[in-house]
Order: structure tokens, then sequence, then C-alpha cells
């Protein structure tokens, strides 16, 4: 016996209704629990919705195009009776369309010398925009614009409110192939900034290679750190901490606590601490809109998350309200649904500061990329056991790298100095932090 169930549109966060612009099943269809059946679009981000049933699709509710929210229908499902059908394995996920090809240079007279015209609809397309800036238009005309490669974010929109038609990505391909070749390729190459044309090598050439396409958080997250990197004026200012009584303190907390399930991690007391100097130092709690300095005054605190498909930055919100305990558990959760691709764009929104730790894997300092529109970001580095000269012996003490970047247009050097300072003053004697 078999029963058809109706697959609905789970919790979306802050969303009230949200765009479909992709339909990844169609009737007939065998499909797994957790398996992704729509794509939908916000004005901020864009994520996939997985199935909660395994079985065979029977109907298909919503289209490219339509809004839907919350208890939404999205398809009929057949499974079988007195619970979901077995798993059965998801649909290998379709190759990757190829690359719009350039199109064929305009006919001219041969020369010695022949010039490599880049295409202009090569650009980056819009998926990759960040979130929260993505162009006004249909889903027909985002279709049409990746089908020819172009970044819709240079389209200027002639529909009401600005909003990109159909002609206005005609016009843009034609006058970009109209302009000269460091204008056209530009977009892609950095020919407009006065560069070298990007090097186009055919690599299996020399020797045997394997091609893997970006996983789609790494294209959204590439594109962002590439702004942030060119557009933010980035100073780092490098410290140490003494962590010795803390990590000692660590391990206390860890073997008290050790029925409860939760582990204690260094993120934690870092959260923690970065508060409080964020408390101290306000300017670092602030994003920067045009000539105002937006000042918060809550403290949502985001740590990137190493998964599978690249970094994710989910956020802590209202940290200064919580304590160690309740820290390290939020942050294990939030890591663990990052890891399994289970975290909605809701918990990676409204953050003030970034954290971004390398204490499993090694390094001394680094230079952490801003995540925007926050003007800081911490990096931490291994700790690693140092003699300290304490006036009269060396003594071994735990060593915390601290790597702080700051945008140079809001945080001069002397106050980025000063924060990184009590930081490590704060992680060195944690009772600070009750002062």
């Amino acid at each position: 016996m078999s029963k058809t169930v109706e697959i609905k549109v789970p919790d979306i966060g802050d969303f009230k209704e949200v765009e479909v612009i992709e339909v990844l099943v169609a009737p007939g269809d065998t499909i797994a629990a957790e398996q992704s059946l729509i794509t939908v679009e916000s004005d901020k981000a864009s994520m996939e919705i997985p199935s909660s049933e395994s079985g065979v699709v029977k109907a298909v509710r919503v289209k490219v195009g339509d809004k839907i929210a919350e208890g939404g229908v999205i398809l009929e499902v057949e499974v079988e009776a007195g619970g979901a059908a077995a798993p059965a394995p998801p649909a290998p996920p379709a190759p990757p369309p190829p690359p719009a090809p350039p199109p064929p240079p305009p006919a001219e007279a041969a020369t010695s010398t022949p010039v490599q015209r880049p295409s202009p609809t090569q650009a980056l397309q819009d998926e990759g925009l960040k979130p929260g800036q993505l162009p006004h238009a249909s889903p027909s005309v985002r279709k049409f614009a990746r089908e020819l490669g172009v970044n819709l974010s240079r389209v200027t929109g002639s529909g009401p409110k600005n909003r990109i038609l159909v002609e206005d990505v005609r016009a843009f391909v034609k006058n970009a192939l109209a302009a000269p070749a460091a204008a056209a390729g530009g977009a892609a190459d950095g020919a407009a900034l006065g560069l070298l044309p990007w090097p186009k090598v055919d690599f299996a050439k020399f020797g045997p290679v394997d091609p893997k396409p970006l996983s789609r958080i790494k294209k959204i997250s590439g594109a962002n750190l590439h702004r942030n990197w060119v557009m933010i004026p980035h100073v780092t200012n490098n410290d140490v901490a003494d962590i010795t009584d803390l990590e000692a303190l660590r391990v206390q907390l860890n073997k008290e606590n050790e029925k409860s399930g939760v582990k204690v991690t260094m993120l934690a007391f870092l959260i923690k601490a970065v508060v409080a100097a964020l408390k101290k130092f306000p300017e670092f709690n602030a994003s920067l809109d045009g000539d105002t300095l937006v000042l918060k005054q809550y403290y949502h605190i985001g740590f990137a998350a190493d998964t599978p498909n690249g970094l994710v930055v989910p956020v802590v919100r209202d940290a200064d309200k919580k304590g160690i305990i309740e820290l390290a558990r939020e942050t294990s959760e939030l890591a663990k649904k990052a890891r399994e691709g289970k975290i909605s764009p809701a918990d990676m929104q409204g953050g003030c500061f970034s954290i971004s730790s390398l204490g499993g894997i090694g390094g001394t300092h680094f230079t952490p990329i801003i995540n925007a529109p926050e003007v800081a970001i911490l990096g931490v580095s291994r700790s690693a056991h140092q003699p300290v000269w304490d006036g009269k012996q060396f003594q071994p003490r735990l060593i915390l790298p601290l790597s702080l970047s700051y945008d140079h247009r809001v945080i001069d050097g002397a106050a980025a100095a000063r924060f990184n300072a009590y930081l490590g003053q704060l992680l060195a004697d944690f009772r600070r932090i009750a002062l």
C-alpha cells in the first residue's frame, strides 16, 4: 500500500515570501529524504529546499517565478503506507552547462600580432553577487542573462523602479561588443583597470587534469571576498595573548560538565572576550553606510565554519546575553548544521563582528578578509607553548596569536592596537570580563 503526501515549504527564517528560481525535480522522479527540490531566492540570499519524504513525485505544484511562503505546497509524492519509502539514491547532479563561447571576432585584415578580444559576456553571473544586492529583474530575465553570461549588476534597468528588462540585457551586450577590446574584457579579466588579460592556458597539454566546478558556496563567497578585498582598505594588527590560565579553566570546565554533552571550546571564550572589547571600543561594532557610521547596540558575532563545500559564517545572536556553556552549545549546533548543509540564510544574517579560527590546523598569523558590511574581523591561529620572561626566569606559557584586520576608513592603527591589546588582557585574565 502507498499513499500520497504533500511536501510543504518549511521554516525559511525571517522571509514572508520568496521566489522560485529553479525546480530540480519532475513528475515521475524518485526522490530521497533531504534531496533538494527547488531553489528559492529572496532579496538577501538563495537557498535550496529539501524533501522531508522519500518516494515518487506525482505532481509538482510550483513553477519558476512563483512566490511561495512557509506552509505552501511544493509537490505531491507517493510514499509507502505507514512511513516514508525506502530512501532512494538521489539522481546524480546534472553537469554544469558549458560556458557561453566567446563571439567570433569581426572580420579584419590579418596582422602579424593578432589581438585577443575577450568576450564581455564572460563576466561573473548575477548568482555570485552578495546577498541583499541582487539586481531587480524577473526570473525570465535572470535566465536570459545567465545564458549570455551577463553580470546583471552592470546592467542599467529601464523598467519601473529600475527593473531590468530583456531589452536592457540585449543593449548591454550590443554596447559591450561594440566597445574596444580593453573595455570589453574589463569585467572579466581586469583590462579596464589597466591590467593584463587573465592568461588562457590549456593545462591538459602539460599533463593529466581533473576539472571540477566550484561549489555554489565557493562561487558566492569567492565573489564576496573579492569585492571586500578590493573595496575595503585592509590593515592587519598582529598580537598575542597568554591563554595558559584560560586553557586550564577550559579543561576544568569540560571535566566538570562531562555528563552534559557540551564541550567548551576556546571559541566560546573568544566570543565572550570579543563582546567585552566591542563594548569598550564601539567603533568596531559598526558598519559604514556612505558617509555615516552606524554604531550597533546589539552584539551578534559571526564565526567562520569549515564545511565540505567551503566556508560559511553562522551568527550567534545576542552573544552578550549568553554564558560560556550556552555559547559553546550554540556554536557547536550551528557548525554542525553548516557542515550538513542545513544552515538557513537567517542563521547567517545580522553579524556585527566575525571570528576566523585556524587554531586546530596551524599557522602563526594571517590576514583575514573583512566580512562586509562589518568593519573588522579577528583571525586566530594555533596556540603554542613559548618561553616567557617573568622578570626572574623564563616560564613556559601557552601563547595564542591574534590577527585583527580592520577597515582603515573607520579605524586607525592606534585604535586597532588598543583593541587587540585589551582583548589579549581579557584572555590572559578572564576575571576582567566581570569588571
